[in-house]
């Protein structure tokens, strides 16, 4: 069997037998999609625009204690406003959601409030000024809420602005004070860890005063003079020691006392004996008569100037060159004996320098250490005052409202027209969605039927040929009937144009203002 194809006429036939297939649901999806976009309540929504003004001072001249990026600071202030207290006593103060109190809880009733409160950062290109880059800065933000009522919404939405504004005050007054306690917390701590090393340090000085490494370079002169000393002393002794020997040599040689004409001239010949023994001994031996003769004379000679010796050792000496040599070697033994203790005594100075020589690299250690220590804290304490001193001005900025700030450059107007829902959108999807279900389902009435109705599609179905066609009788019932339909049919379209015009007038555009419009379109 052929495949029949549909000529114009076949779908002007279906169309006009299957129209109330396709006028039906259509009109049902209109007038659900019509009660839907009418039913559903106006929501208004009123926003506040905040500009983020930079502080007025040049940062290089006043250092803000706020570093966190606005971003941040914009998401903390929201937390902080949108908790569930804050939230609350607004819904209470404003009445806000009695149509839902019944029906929801408190925790619900907050998240819708949340839900219908919208903060937008507006954010712009700018140059950044440490890299020369394009980067994105927030430069303001806006501020929405959304609700059933005009007068409540704009209200709302002011006092949420009020709230951002104040908290934002409020959270840099906040944190340059916390920055100024912590600060002056931190060094008073530091000053008096200060004072207990400074005080270590003292100890350890006073302690240690002598082997600190300021005195090192001393303690090696003070040395280094007290073995130049040291040596100059010892040569004065070896030199005292010779005149000592040479005195004692010289005293050796003389008699205490005086000697008389007779004992010096005993003296004087047993001198010229021993020369004479002397050259009789190189020419003779022992047993000779003049030599054993001149031994005699000289022990007899001896005798007597040792007897004469012995008799005077009792007197005090009276020989003058033995009484000066004798002073002279008694100073120059006490010369010796004070040199020698002013030696000893160098030398026990020496070795106290040496022991604190030796001591100073253990001190120094030590020393160097409490001084790290020191110098640390005292670096610390003083980088702590001077932030201390940039938060107490950064403080007055704050105070003086200087610093980055929040000003409202557009308050939160009274909303003249619902912000949704969009009734036009509802009922041209309606539209939409009516044509697709009144087409689909006469298509589908339309294909599920096998009756046939043409003499063609008998002949197509049979084989056979049609011989004859009995064409349609309409009665004057029929005729009234017909005529009815179409009367039904104007009057739902008048209805229907009606219906839309007035949608249009009251919930998309005044005609009188959309007339307005179009004359001075017109005009140009």
């Amino acid at each position: 069997m052929e495949q029949h194809i549909l000529t114009p006429g076949d779908y002007v036939a279906i169309l006009k037998r299957r129209r109330w297939a396709l006028l039906l649901p259509f009109i049902a999806v209109v007038v659900i999609t019509a009660v839907v976009a009418l039913a559903l309540p106006s929501i208004y929504k009123s926003t506040a625009t905040i500009l983020i003004e930079e502080q007025e001072i040049p940062s290089d001249f006043v250092m803000t204690t706020v570093t966190s990026f606005v971003e941040q600071r914009l998401q903390t202030i929201n937390q902080r406003i949108m908790s569930t207290p804050k939230l609350l006593e607004i819904i209470n103060k404003n009445k806000l959601y009695q149509d839902l109190r019944d029906r929801k809880t408190t925790d619900e009733i907050v998240a819708q409030m949340r839900a219908d409160v919208v903060l937008k950062p507006i954010s712009t290109e700018v140059i950044d000024r440490r890299t020369g880059r394009p980067t994105t800065a927030t430069i303001a933000f806006s501020l929405s809420y959304e609700g059933q009522s005009p007068t409540k919404v704009q209200r709302v939405a002011n006092v949420l602005t009020s709230l951002f504004m104040e908290e934002n005050l409020k959270e840099r007054r906040k944190k340059s004070q916390d920055a100024i306690i912590f600060l002056h917390r931190e060094a008073q701590r530091i000053k008096a860890d200060l004072g207990r090393v400074e005080k270590e340090m003292a100890t350890f000085k006073e302690a240690n005063m002598n082997a600190l490494p300021d005195v090192l370079q001393v303690n090696l002169q003070t040395i280094d003079t007290l073995e130049r000393n040291i040596d100059i002393f010892n040569e004065r002794l070896r030199a005292q020691k010779e005149r000592e020997s040479y005195l004692i040599a010289q005293l050796s040689g003389l008699d205490p006392a005086k000697e008389d004409r007779e004992q010096l001239q005993d003296r004087q010949r047993l001198e010229e004996l021993k020369l004479k023994l002397i050259e009789y001994r190189s020419r003779y031996t022992d047993v000779y008569p003049d030599v054993r003769k001149t031994v005699a004379e000289i022990a007899k000679l001896e005798s007597k100037l040792d007897a004469m010796k012995t008799g005077g050792d009792d007197k005090a000496p009276d020989n003058p060159t033995y009484v000066t040599l004798s002073s002279q070697l008694a100073g120059t033994q006490a010369e010796i004996g004070s040199i020698k203790r002013q030696i000893a005594d160098l030398n026990k100075k020496a070795q106290r320098f040496r022991n604190r020589i030796e001591a100073t690299p253990k001190v120094e250690e030590t020393y160097k250490s409490i001084l790290m220590r020191r110098d640390n804290l005292k670096l610390k304490y003083d980088d702590l005052m001077r932030k201390l001193m940039e938060a107490q001005v950064a403080q007055g900025l704050e105070s003086d409202q200087k610093g980055e700030r929040f000003t409202l450059i557009d308050p939160a107007r009274l909303p003249e027209k619902p912000y949704k829902p969009n009734r036009l959108a509802i009922m041209l999807i309606g539209l939409v969605l009516g044509c697709g279900a009144g087409v689909g389902f006469a298509a589908l009435r339309e294909l599920s039927d096998t009756s046939i109705r043409s003499a063609e599609q008998l002949a197509a179905a049979t084989a056979l040929p049609v011989l004859a066609g009995i064409p349609q009788i309409l009665t004057v019932r029929d005729l009234k009937r017909k005529k009815t339909k179409r009367l039904v049919g104007a009057t739902v379209g008048v209805v229907i144009v009606l219906g839309a015009v007035l949608v249009f007038h009251f919930w998309v555009m005044d005609l009188t203002v959309l007339g307005a419009k179009l004359e001075r379109k017109m005009a140009f």
